[in-house]
């Protein structure tokens, strides 16, 4: 283009440059469409960010476009490829400034008002002229993110001369929002290097606003950028702007739309004096005419664009004018808000004819009303019209039409296209061709006259494009329409037009681009018919929408208006298996008639008739109507049609195909079929329309083929799940045969059941019976005979039987052998092909022969059978075996190693099917593993899986492996420090190898501070490598571990490869020492060697509590310490140490660590720990009440502090000044061992003990009297004055801690000398008494105490009952106290004295259930057999024959009976051991009067009354009533083991239970009820294998509200129990559920986490009924909803837990049974049916409706009618509902079956049974006349 020079017009539209001629302008430069031309640059502000262009406001409000490949530089294209479609979106944004540079002008001289500028914003172009010398600092740039580094951005000028980059921490500074590749910034030069040619960028926002180019000399216009930022003086004013000069030799001009004022008044130039000096930014250079014009916009300087709070379209009609231009417009100042804008109405749009008026008719100051049709964004100007008409009309802009509207507007043009139409307001839109009318037209311009008005519907709006449609029905349509997504609500129905039909439905268009889609089975199609044939493109329907997702953009619509009903029962579920029959072949697929409720149709494709596409082809040309599939997977629900397929890896896998993204887990193997190839990949579909897709690279390992050429549509796979994306809902595959290979003979399997399948298919009938002929040529058989043909591949036999059936033998199967044609032949069977007819068979000598011979060796010796037996091939074993026969899709081979049995491995597998396969040849070898033995499904033949399937070639690079293996372990090398760090040197050596050296392996043996002192970076030195680096490792650095130790760099040979291993070989207590490097609050971590670490834990480091508070300051990183070795962790390569030497004492041998130990941290680590050591500690826990304190004394370490040993000196309260997380200084004061190996330590915090520390303390026990503590009940004696802390209240008084061994008791009556009127208020829990010792028992252990002072306490309380009352064989009254299974307690009248009657002596006769005939408070008369009074025991006996010799004589009720027990009050101590009374379960307590032996008995009671613990039979199958232990205090506790009744024992071995009975309860009536921890530990120990004693172990901790405790005894059960106790520990997990049901936090994830915990070790069934019991009890409704639904797919096999599942919902009164009942049917093995059925049933009449118990039982007796325990069962349920008429109908049809003697005289016997029991004689002696026919009947 020719160069312009200055024009000499002073016209508006002309461009001023430096004003060569000397004369001034009379207007400022302004850019227009008559005077824009390439090559000028401009400044401009983004207005619309589309996906293929950007819009870009201009100085004057023109309008530019920018192509997406214009608005980069293509060198950054490769860096942003991966995101291209939203590529300018993320890079841009609206309102942001940018500089351009005008590449093209549309030459349209008709239309210029519809000129298109076209743009560019490539830095290339904008900042040509810059160069590294003209670029000085402070100068602002523009660049685009090249890439992002670690340490900084890789910036981009746009010019190959020069790069940039920008530190991050500058970024941080900028706060700007965060940098991407490609993004555009501005930013400040901060620094050049020119040596490099790299320009250093600082994006501080602020910086760039306020920079002010500097004046340079000589400075070209090329360098002058739109947007740069000058310092001006006003040269002159000119009649709509003000000229100034810029950069000493510019000039340029600022029009009046671009002064510092936005509403400037008419005395705007008053403001603007010559030499005034201001601030301006260029806005356009046109380097041709060297015009530059500039703005003082107060947004613009400050680097913003313009806000503009006006919206085009708005009316206002208080608009203030602001200043009149004659002859060119107004200017206005529009209220709009939150602030007020500046507008300018041209003289043209002001009113017709009054241009010349201005000043006359618009006064300023007064208000005009506006309405708003333009903005001139750059400007912040706002462009307005006065026009009457402007305000008529619905549609004046674009932002006015509103998608639905309908509008009257004007034909302008009419072509082959559509017709161009104008509304009123002056907006265009277009009537595309197919909208013109409801019907195809083939000449438009007679439907359409230009000029004429029509009345049009808007179809949609974009980018100011605005579709109409002429469509009659459209445009007069009532009906909601559907303009976005979330406009679609289910059910709503509306007008839309068809775009597009397939085969599988329509897709609808709505309003504003909206579509949806109409599968085939909502278009209301007959069946078989095609939618092409009933709809049409472009027709208008009326749909209703039957779902919609807006997120995902998808509608589902239907042309039917009324939904279809089906009920719930009878719908097919999606992924369920089903039955049809073969209804017709269709061109589409196989119809099939679905056995279903509902009459389902189904289509079966072609391709999903199997799963290899040769058998689908053929099973497509044999099937026949009436064909009958007898399992089908239901993969689509299209209303009524289902899609089906008949592929048995979808079928095998149906439960684990997913339906819905949320079943999709990555790193899962997934069967699916493959629906949809393209270039890029291949798309699989599971169930539904879940679909994922494996792209190209992912679908083949070896990239040698496109996926068309490897795959096919239809085909079976198995995907391996990548990517699961939530959000988009998109699933990434992998079809790669490295990763989703074959495991097992599903496929080849497959292949035989198909290939059988078209076999029966090809015969005549259906039934196959023309295959006989298989039978006879088995593989492996021998058959004979004749040579009939010979070929050029091979020689064709015939057999005289079977003359259609063909053998072959190929050239390599004769075996050398020369055969001539008619001649006959003996051969070995190899392979029989069913659809051909066709039989390999081989003449080799190894197979004859091996027939032959096994027939020979039938009778031979066992040991030959077994080594033959040895040769079978094992399923998975790897076998080498020869290839004998290569068929098309398989390969027949042989394996030498098993005696030649001939096995079949297909080439392919399911991903590799069309895939370029393998060439086998005849006598290869090849590996394979067996799969699958021989079964008569696969006529015997033995499948094998090849090797070569899975395996995938992998190479790696070897070049670091060969440059790292010139360097072994124990090679000297030169090294040089490259740094040195507190713990380390680095090092470098070799050829870019890198290494360390520990600081460890600087000195022998010799620990000193700061070893590396005496090295320096850059040293060289001599090192020896001791390990070598791992190449696996991606890390380089510091993976060479070096050492220079003097004696490593003199003696090489004690370096091996096996170096690091054989230098761990610390033993229990040895001393090492080491560096810190490492501490936080509860570890100090020490490096003993450079692979050896080691750990102080902060409590053993000190036992001063001071001490260990200041822990982290005493181990400062690179401190040199010393530790002897507690725990070794050989597999972390972790010592443990603590600061003092140690030996084991009595705590152990000390043990070494050797190659076979397999320990982590097994040691003792109580081994440092000695009765009498003092430690620190940490309060852990304060216990409740009088509970004490826990200390932790290590990691897992913690001993308990009595309450007693708190403090020195009786305190009233000697827990205050102590919290949890204290540390305190603490004495062992015992060390006990369980027999598990646990450990239990007590502790004291007195102050006074030795070695404690405090000096001057012998006086302390002494501060609150004369009483000192009592550790032994020796030291006791009665009158003795002692303290202690009330341990418990009961109603006869309270327990007193003496100390931490002994407590005794107080009765009430020795509480006070006064009345007590509130026991638990005077005597609180831990309150301090001080009393004096009554009496005290050694033996038992037994300490009474008064705090009575006055003569009226007592020692003992007299004894009135004595056992000198009672005579042997006397006879005395009593009442029965309670009833055991072994007998009755009964308390003899006017006495305390309480007998045992045992069950051996109720009665002469055997007593079978004691329970029934005896109850607790009947009167009885018992006689006295025998007293012992040693032993204070009474027996009884109460069998008549005792009362008959005496005639009745009644004794004096003062005596008693077995056992004397007497009140001591400790029938209270249960209390303790049990939860408060509020809590269920707690039956029955034992009262004050009861005895102590009562006491202990009542244990047998409460073991089934432990809330929340209970373990009810419900939940246990087989509930032990065994380990019933009933600890005595002070003695060794035995386990009374009672064994259960049987109902069929022999009296024998009853007579020997009752013994032992009698002996076990001897034994109960010695022991006494723990009351203590100590004594259930003792317990425990003496019983570790009794869950019952666990249990109540942990009901006693829960009584004293330790719940943690109570969680630890339960840990420690399961840990303790024998694994053979399954039923043992299972106790103690259900017992575990209940405690965190009651008071786990929250219950439910604190029960399910055990609940998970228990299935590892314990029968999962068990455990899951266990579980369900307790949900049943506890009534978690929900919860046992969950997980019976869970247990019938975990346990589908389980009769019983189908019947659970049925209980349920019959207990719940649930209808949905039957669906339950048809799930179970399908799920149980065949054999289990009739009980399940039977059962069922049963619980029908019991709980639910009987009718369907009948429907049941009537169904299972038509399949089995002569099992008669079917009829019995069915017969009792009816006899219990008591219909006589039903069950006399019953009756009848089972006697008048014809069944055997044996089996009719039961139902006889019974049916005679039920008629005595109603006593109608007359139907009892017709019973016995029927039955006396049916006998003679029988023997005639």
């Amino acid at each position: 283009m020719q160069k312009r020079g200055p024009t000499s017009e002073d016209d508006m539209g002309s461009l001023f440059g430096d004003g060569m001629t000397g004369k001034l302008p009379r207007f400022a430069n302004r850019i227009t469409l008559k005077n824009i031309s390439p090559g000028m640059k401009l400044w401009g502000v983004i207005s619309e960010v589309n996906e293929k262009d950007l819009v870009v406001s201009l100085p004057g409000g023109l309008r530019g476009l920018v192509r997406a490949s214009d608005a980069i530089d293509p060198v950054l294209d490769g860096e942003t490829e991966e995101s291209a479609n939203n590529l300018l979106s993320r890079i841009f944004s609206v309102g942001h400034l940018v500089s351009c540079v005008v590449m093209q002008v549309n030459d349209d001289k008709k239309e210029k008002a519809k000129r298109k500028i076209w743009l560019s914003l490539r830095l290339s172009l904008v900042q040509k002229g810059f160069t590294l010398e003209t670029i000085q600092e402070g100068m602002v740039l523009s660049a685009y993110v090249r890439s992002v580094e670690d340490h900084g951005y890789i910036l981009h000028y746009g010019l190959p001369s020069f790069t940039g980059f920008l530190p991050k921490a500058s970024e941080d500074e900028s706060r700007g929002p965060e940098l991407k590749v490609g993004k555009l910034l501005q930013g400040v030069v901060k620094s050049i290097d020119k040596a490099r040619k790299v320009v250093y960028l600082n994006p501080d926002l602020d910086m760039v606003s306020k920079f002010v180019t500097k004046d340079v000399k000589g400075i070209s216009i090329d360098l002058l950028v739109p947007g740069m930022m000058v310092n001006a003086r006003v040269q002159s004013t000119i009649e709509n702007g003000v000229m100034l000069s810029f950069l000493t030799y510019f000039t340029g001009t600022v029009d009046m739309f671009n002064l510092e004022n936005a509403l400037p008044t008419k005395n705007w130039m008053d403001s603007y004096t010559k030499n005034k000096k201001v601030n301006a930014r260029i806005l356009f250079v046109d380097p041709f005419s060297r015009a530059i014009g500039l703005t003082m916009n107060q947004y613009l300087i400050q680097n913003k664009a313009p806000s503009l709070h006006a919206r085009v379209g708005d009316i206002y009609d208080n608009a203030k004018i602001v200043r009149v231009d004659r002859g060119l417009g107004i200017l206005l100042e529009v209220p709009s808000t939150p602030q007020s804008t500046s507008a300018y109405v041209n003289v043209s749009d002001i009113a017709e004819g009054e241009g010349h008026k201005l000043e006359k008719k618009f006064k300023e100051g007064t208000c005009v009303r506006v309405r708003i049709f333009g903005t001139r964004h750059l400007e912040g100007l706002a462009v307005g019209v006065l026009k009457a008409t402007a305000f008529e009309g619905s549609v004046y802009t674009h932002s006015d039409v509103k998608p639905g509207m309908v509008v009257r507007a004007k034909v302008l043009v009419v072509d082959a296209f559509g017709a161009i139409v104008q509304f009123s307001g002056g907006v265009k839109a277009l009537c595309p061709l197919p909208h013109m009318s409801e019907f195809e037209i083939a000449k438009p311009r007679k439907k359409f006259k230009v000029g004429a008005e029509l009345v049009f519907r808007v179809l949609g709006c974009k980018s100011k494009r605005i579709t109409v449609t002429h469509k009659k029905t459209l445009v007069k349509s009532k009906l909601t329409i559907i303009s976005s997504y979330s406009d679609a609500t289910d059910g709503l129905i509306t007008h839309g037009w068809i775009t597009k039909i397939e085969k599988h439905g329509c897709f609808v268009r709505f309003y504003n681009g909206v579509q949806g889609f109409a599968p085939r089975h909502e278009l209301g199609l007959e069946p078989g018919s095609d939618p092409g044939s009933m709809y049409h493109v472009g027709q208008v329907v009326k749909c209703r929408v039957t779902g919609s997702v807006p997120a995902a953009r998808r509608i589902n619509l239907s042309f039917l208006m009324k939904p279809a009903k089906i009920s719930e029962d009878d719908m097919v579920k999606l992924g369920s298996l089903v039955s049809g029959v073969v209804e017709a072949v269709s061109p589409r697929g196989v119809v099939i008639y679905v056995k279903a409720k509902s009459f389902f149709k189904g289509t079966i494709p072609f391709e999903h008739l199997a799963d290899h596409q040769e058998h689908a082809m053929l099973m497509k040309s044999v099937l026949k109507p009436g064909y009958e599939f007898q399992q089908l997977l239901v993969l689509d629900i299209e209303g009524n049609t289902l899609l089906l397929s008949a592929k048995s890896s979808l079928i095998n896998a149906a439960v684990d195909l997913p339906s819905d993204l949320h079943e999709v887990h990555t790193n899962s193997i997934v069967h699916g079929y493959i629906c949809n190839i393209i270039e890029t990949g291949c798309f699989v579909r599971f169930l539904g329309r879940l679909t994922g897709f494996s792209p190209r690279k992912k679908a083949m390992d070896v990239q040698r083929s496109t996926p068309l050429e490897a795959f096919f549509i239809g085909q079976s796979v198995r995907s391996n799940i990548l990517n699961v994306d939530n959000e988009t809902g998109r699933i990434t595959l992998s079809l790669k045969q490295s990763c989703c290979s074959s495991t097992d003979a599903s496929l080849i399997q497959e292949y035989y059941f198909s290939e059988d399948k078209i076999a029966k298919l090809q015969s005549p009938t259906l039934s196959g019976t023309e295959l006989k002929w298989v039978e006879r040529f088995k593989i492996g058989s021998i058959v004979e005979g004749k040579i009939h043909e010979k070929k050029d591949y091979g020689v064709v036999v015939s057999f005289d039987k079977y003359a259609d059936v063909l053998g072959f033998i190929t050239h390599y199967q004769l075996g050398g052998s020369s055969v001539e044609v008619g001649s006959v032949v003996q051969a070995a069977v190899l392979d029989v092909a069913k659809v051909g007819r066709l039989v390999d068979l081989s003449l080799k000598q190894v197979f004859v022969n091996k027939v032959n011979n096994e027939s020979s060796n039938n009778h031979s010796e066992k040991k030959k059978r077994r080594r033959e037996a040895k040769k079978n091939a094992e399923l998975n074993q790897t076998v080498t075996a020869v290839v004998e026969i290569v068929k098309e899709n398989y390969l027949v081979l042989a394996i030498p190693e098993c005696n030649h049995a001939v096995g079949y491995a297909l080439i392919y597998d399911y991903n590799t099917q069309k895939a370029h396969q393998r060439q086998f040849s005849n006598g290869e070898s090849v590996t394979a593993t067996v799969v699958a033995l021989p079964a008569p499904a696969t006529m015997g033949r033995l499948l094998l899986l090849l090797n070569s399937v899975a395996d995938v070639s992998t190479t790696s690079s070897s070049k670091k492996a060969r440059k790292m293996s010139n360097f072994n372990v124990g090679s000297l090398v030169q090294a040089e420090i490259t740094g040195i760090k507190p713990l380390e040197m680095r090092i470098k050596f070799g050829v870019h190898l890198h290494g360390r050296i520990h600081i460890t392996e600087v000195n022998d043996d010799n620990f000193v501070d700061n070893p590396f002192k005496n090295f320096k970076v850059g040293q060289k030195l001599s090192a020896r490598i001791i390990a070598k680096a791992d190449s696996s490792n991606k890390q380089t650095n510091n993976q060479w571990e070096l050492s220079i130790k003097p004696s490593l760099l003199n003696d090489a040979h004690v370096i091996g490869e096996d170096f690091a291993s054989e230098d761990f070989n610390f033993t229990a207590g040895q001393r090492v020492s080491g560096y810190i490097y490492k501490v936080d609050s509860e570890w100090a971590w020490i490096s003993i060697s450079w692979h050896v670490k080691a750990q102080l834990f902060v409590l053993d480091s000190a036992s001063e509590a001071s001490e260990l508070q200041n822990f982290q300051n005493r181990f400062p990183v690179g401190k040199v310490s010393t530790g002897y070795v507690l725990s070794i962790n050989k597999e972390k390569k972790l010592l443990r140490l603590v600061p003092c030497p140690f030996s084991n004492g009595n705590h152990g041998e000390q043990q070494k660590i050797d190659d076979s130990t397999e320990q982590k941290l097994k040691d003792d680590v109580t081994a440092h720990m000695h009765e009498g050591d003092i430690l620190g500690g940490r309060i852990s826990k304060i216990l409740p009440g009088v509970g004490g304190l826990v200390i932790q004394l290590g990691p897992s370490v913690y001993g308990r502090v009595h309450y007693t040993e708190i403090t020195d000196s009786w305190a009233s309260e000697p827990l205050s000044g102590h919290h949890e997380g204290q540390f305190v200084k603490c004495k062992i004061i015992e060390i006990s061992h369980t027999a598990q190996g646990s450990v239990h330590i007590d502790l004291s915090l007195q102050a006074s003990l030795d070695g404690m520390g405090v000096q001057g303390t012998e006086d302390l026990p002494n501060r609150n009297g004369n009483c000192k503590r009592v550790e032994k009940i020796e030291e006791l004696r009665p009158n003795m004055v002692v303290q202690g802390y009330v341990k418990n209240i009961t109603p006869k008084g309270c327990f007193v801690l003496l100390s931490r061994k002994l407590d005794a008791k107080i009765l009430i009556s020795n509480l006070s000398d006064g009345y007590v009127d509130n026991l638990e208020k005077e005597f609180p829990v831990g309150k301090l008494v001080k009393g004096r010792v009554l009496s005290v028992e050694k033996l038992s252990k037994r300490v009474e105490v008064t705090l009575r002072t006055s003569n009226a306490a007592k020692d003992e309380k007299s004894r009135t009952d004595s056992l000198d009352s009672l005579q042997i064989g006397s006879i005395v009254s009593g009442k029965i106290r309670r009833v055991e299974s072994y007998g009755l307690f009964v308390t003899i009248n006017q006495t305390n004295l309480v007998g045992l009657c045992h069950i051996s002596e109720l009665s002469d006769d055997p007593v079978d259930n004691i329970e029934s005939k005896y109850k607790a408070g009947d009167e009885v008369r018992v006689k006295i057999l025998k007293v012992d009074e040693e032993r204070r025991r009474i027996s009884l006996g109460m069998k008549n024959s005792y009362f008959t010799s005496v005639n009745g004589i009644q004794v004096p009720s003062d005596e008693e009976s077995d056992e004397l027990i007497r009140e001591n009050g400790h029938g209270d101590e249960i209390k303790q051991m049990l939860p408060s009374s509020n809590s269920h379960g707690i039956q029955h307590m034992i009262n004050d009067n009861e005895s102590e032996e009562d006491a202990a008995l009542a244990q047998a009671e409460l073991r089934a009354s432990i809330p929340p613990l209970e373990v009810t039979l419900d939940e246990i199958e087989h509930l032990d009533e065994d380990n019933m232990i009933i600890p005595e205090e002070g003695h060794n506790n035995e386990v009374i083991k009672v064994e259960k009744n049987t109902k069929r024992e022999k009296k024998k071995e009853k007579e020997e239970r009752e013994q032992e009975i009698r002996a076990a309860e001897e034994r109960l009536l010695e022991k006494d009820i723990p009351r203590t921890a100590d004594e259930f530990e003792r317990l425990v120990r003496s019983s570790p294998n009794s869950s019952f004693v666990w249990i109540k172990y942990m009901a006693f901790m829960l009584s004293l509200a330790d719940i943690e405790k109570a969680r630890s005894i339960a840990e420690r059960a399961l840990r303790t129990i024998n694994v053979r106790e399954e039923n043992e520990k299972l106790n103690i997990w259900v017992a575990y559920f209940n405690l965190e049901n009651e008071y786990g936090n929250p219950p439910e994830e604190s029960v399910l986490k055990v609940f998970q915990r228990a299935l590892q070790y314990c029968d999962p069934k068990k455990v899951h009924l266990a579980l369900l019991a307790m949900y049943e009890r506890t009534e978690q409704n929900k919860m046992v909803d969950d997980l019976l639904e869970k247990m019938v797919k975990k346990f589908k096999h389980s009769c019983k837990v189908w019947l659970r599942r049925v209980q349920w919902l019959l207990k719940q009164h649930n209808e949905g049974v039957q669906p339950i009942v048809n799930r179970a049917l399908l799920s149980l093995p065949h054999h289990k049916h009739i009980k399940f059925i039977s059962q069922t049933a049963i619980l029908e009449f019991k709980c639910g409706v009987p009718d369907r118990g009948r429907s049941l039982f009537e169904g299972i007796l038509r399949q089995y009618p002569k099992r008669t325990d079917l009829w019995s069962i069915y017969l009792d349920q009816e006899m219990k509902l008591g219909d006589t008429d039903v069950i006399r109908a019953l009756f009848e049809r089972a006697t008048s079956l014809s069944l055997p003697l044996k089996k009719i005289k039961f139902l006889f016997k019974k049916y005679l049974a039920f008629e005595k029991t109603l006593g109608d004689e007359e139907r009892i002696e017709y019973v016995k006349h029927k039955a006396m026919e049916y006998a003679e009947s029988t023997q005639d």
